[in-house]
């Protein structure tokens, strides 16, 4: 059930928001509306950053067009149904927003892989630990290394081919991306 709650004189802004966040706003708390990731009310307090989790490790931070971003993994866990899967929260802070996701990385010689993806996407990606590193693998290896070799975690993953081959991973692995969409509601 949606209820008014904001009304506004203009079309772009919200007219409708969830008791949820309702309840949220009232109470004025800075953590949760940082952590409602690309709603305007979010964007409006830009200046109220989400406190990061104590066990982050940031991965990569650049200066975007919009400001700093900082990516960063936190609350790794064995996957409790599949030996060598990992589930992790992927951290990424904008300026205006911080977004939360949870993807699962699978550790194994013969499959490594990222599995993460949109609302309405489901991307798996087979990666190839000790091979080229590109910009468009790079993420995906940072994230891997920072779960699956937590140790190396923030390293360059260019520089890992040598620890791969020692892990023994072979580094000839075909790289490959699995683009799933998920159905309409």
């Amino acid at each position: 059930m949606l209820t008014p709650l904001l009304h506004s004189r203009s079309r772009s802004s919200p007219r409708w928001v969830t008791p949820l966040l309702a309840a949220l706003l009232l109470a004025g708390s800075a953590t949760a509306l940082s952590a409602t990731a690309g709603s305007a009310i979010a964007q409006e307090a830009g200046s109220m950053r989400a406190p990061r989790p104590a066990d982050l490790v940031v991965l990569q931070q650049r200066n975007g067009i919009n400001g700093e971003e900082t990516i960063g993994v936190f609350s790794r866990r064995a996957d409790p149904g599949e030996l060598g899967l990992w589930r992790v929260q992927i951290w990424e802070e904008r300026r205006d927003r911080v977004t939360i996701a949870t993807d699962k990385i699978r550790c194994s010689q013969r499959a490594p892989m990222r599995i993460t993806g949109t609302a309405t996407k489901l991307l798996v990606r087979e990666l190839n630990p000790g091979g080229p590193i590109t910009p468009a693998n790079r993420l995906d290896h940072l994230i891997w290394w920072a779960v699956c070799v937590p140790e190396q975690a923030g390293r360059d993953p260019a520089g890992l081919a040598a620890v791969a081959r020692s892990l023994g991973y072979s580094g000839l692995l075909p790289e490959r991306e699995q683009v799933l969409i998920a159905p309409g509601r």
